[in-house]
């Protein structure tokens, strides 16, 4: 294969990624000003009462997306949340959001709506209760640096942007950039003749979409007319719920990142977790799919190839190269 539609195949990825992780990148900076790092601590640390609830229940109404989630979780961690409840957040985040559930709404209707927003919060729960049962890697925090008692609003503005867009990147630059260059790779040489031959098997269809989901990334408000039209060429409802807990939830720069946060033990019990509540709950939505009904709307994917779109990935990748360069500069 050309050399050259392989890096077209990683930049139109980084130009899908790019406006969600910007954005998450500012995010994380705002409620590292806003949200108290004891409070993190109080709520999320290790000895905090139901620490995974509480993440899994923050996460759901978010509208961050697999990729931008990474630096919200980076960040939690950084500011003392545990390893389960950086996973649970990790994991509940980026399957619903309002936007999101508002397209499922459309697309599938509300009780599929309801089901998958319910989905997403206990697979996060059970995901990071799971993580528990290993011995997850320390983290360096913040919680050792001294306090500001004060600071103006122009030095909390520039205190967020500071920590958004180079304390973050500078942890998970490196594992973010391997993960998007291979699952850009991966989308290339995904053989495209397995989806006929199996999809229309409930059980074949199901292992297939994690096969599919678990390395790629698809962003939760994308995956929905994807699988609406999985649907639609007689895919059962429980295998395209699993596709759309599986896309946005992991890909390879999930994984990557989730090894410096949490460990390999950690990542690996979380993958294995998700895709057996995945499974289950595709069983579920497969019983109950009979009452569950879908409209005719299909709504048209944005081209993210115009000049702003551009900028991002530009923008994103300066941000990623910098977060490299000081994490080789310690």
């Amino acid at each position: 294969m050309d050399i050259k539609i392989i890096f077209t195949q990683i930049w139109n990825l980084l130009l899908e990624m790019a406006p969600y992780l910007l954005f998450g990148f500012l995010i994380a900076g705002i409620l590292s000003e806003i949200i108290s790092k004891p409070f993190i601590k109080k709520h999320l640390g290790s000895k905090a009462s139901y620490p995974e609830l509480k993440a899994a229940l923050f996460g759901i109404p978010m509208p961050i997306c697999s990729c931008g989630v990474l630096p919200l979780g980076a960040g939690l961690r950084r500011q003392g949340a545990s390893a389960s409840a950086t996973t649970s957040f990790i994991t509940s985040t980026p399957q619903t959001g309002i936007d999101s559930l508002l397209i499922t709404y459309a697309l599938l209707g509300w009780p599929f709506a309801i089901f998958r927003a319910a989905v997403a919060f206990i697979s996060g729960v059970i995901c990071g209760l799971s993580v528990k049962l290993v011995h997850t890697p320390s983290y360096d925090t913040d919680l050792e640096k001294p306090f500001i008692e004060k600071k103006s609003k122009r030095n909390k503005i520039i205190s967020a942007f500071k920590y958004g867009f180079i304390t973050i990147p500078k942890d998970i630059s490196k594992p973010l950039l391997i993960g998007i260059i291979l699952a850009a790779i991966l989308t290339l040489f995904l053989p495209e003749t397995i989806f006929s031959k199996y999809l229309n098997d409930p059980l074949k269809s199901m292992f297939l979409m994690i096969i599919i989901g678990l390395p790629l990334y698809v962003c939760s408000s994308a995956s929905v007319p994807l699988a609406y039209a999985f649907i639609e060429s007689g895919v059962p409802f429980g295998s395209a719920l699993i596709f759309l807990i599986m896309g946005p939830a992991t890909n390879i720069a999930t994984f990557t990142t989730m090894f410096k946060l949490i460990g390999i033990k950690g990542t690996i019990l979380f993958s294995f977790t998700l895709c057996i509540t995945a499974v289950i709950s595709g069983l579920i939505m497969n019983y109950i799919s009979p009452e569950i009904g879908t409209t005719r709307y299909v709504c048209n994917g944005c081209i993210n190839n115009n000049i702003y779109s551009n900028i991002s990935g530009v923008i994103l990748i300066t941000i990623l190269m910098n977060g490299i360069r000081l994490k080789n500069c310690k």
